[in-house]
């Protein structure tokens, strides 16, 4: 899938300006959303969203503390399940990092994805970035899916997705990601709602003036 080099660095500066303004990094901590042509409002409660940004600074924090510059770990806290992506040395130190953050208020789930390898480069990194933003400029142009619905996070070729969404926008978006170059491995960490449920979670059409 082949976008636009314009369009894509538009969507790449808008993800990390929107990232940015989350969280600080841990050394890296990936979050935010793109805001495409179809907006929706972010699907979990504003507490939520506060607790999972919240999630994400404290790990980072901790994570700093101990193990430290060992380990090179992202932290993506969506609905309060926290995804670990990233390097660590030695298994010792990726279960370290995994106690870590499971002593973090509002935590509900840690699923651990870290590599037992060496820390990535940055010219992998920015390639994964790269992925990142294709998968969500794919999602933006699809006129049939909301893009600030999901989280994705790309780590060595692998897009996670994350979000509250339909059976058919999860299947919608798995399409996207595996469509994309340079994606290697898909996977979701999605929690399934109904259309009924959907339907309740989008924005209300503004009353017109002069009608009750």
């Amino acid at each position: 899938m082949k976008f636009p080099t314009q369009k894509l660095l538009t969507l790449l500066a808008l993800t990390a300006c929107i990232g940015a303004g989350l969280s600080a990094c841990a050394p890296i901590i990936v979050g935010g959303a793109v805001i495409g042509s179809l907006m929706a409002t972010d699907r979990r409660t504003t507490g939520t969203q506060v607790e999972d940004e919240g999630i994400e600074l404290r790990s980072g924090s901790r994570i700093r503390d101990n193990p430290g510059e060992r380990v090179h770990v992202n932290v993506t806290s969506y609905n309060r399940q926290v995804l670990l992506t990233g390097e660590a040395p030695t298994a010792q130190d990726r279960q370290l990092v995994e106690q870590v953050v499971s002593k973090v208020g509002n935590v509900r789930a840690i699923v651990n994805e870290i590599a037992i390898l060496g820390i990535t480069t940055l010219t992998q990194r920015a390639n994964d970035a790269y992925i990142t933003g294709k998968v969500k400029a794919g999602m933006v142009d699809t006129k049939d899916l909301f893009a600030n619905a999901f989280k994705v996070v790309t780590e060595r070729s692998t897009v996670y997705l994350m979000g509250r969404v339909t059976q058919r926008e999860a299947n919608r978006a798995t399409d996207i990601a595996r469509s994309t170059d340079g994606v290697q491995k898909v996977v979701r960490m999605l929690d399934i709602i109904s259309e009924e449920e959907l339907h309740e979670l989008l924005p209300k059409p503004a009353p017109v003036e002069g009608k009750k």
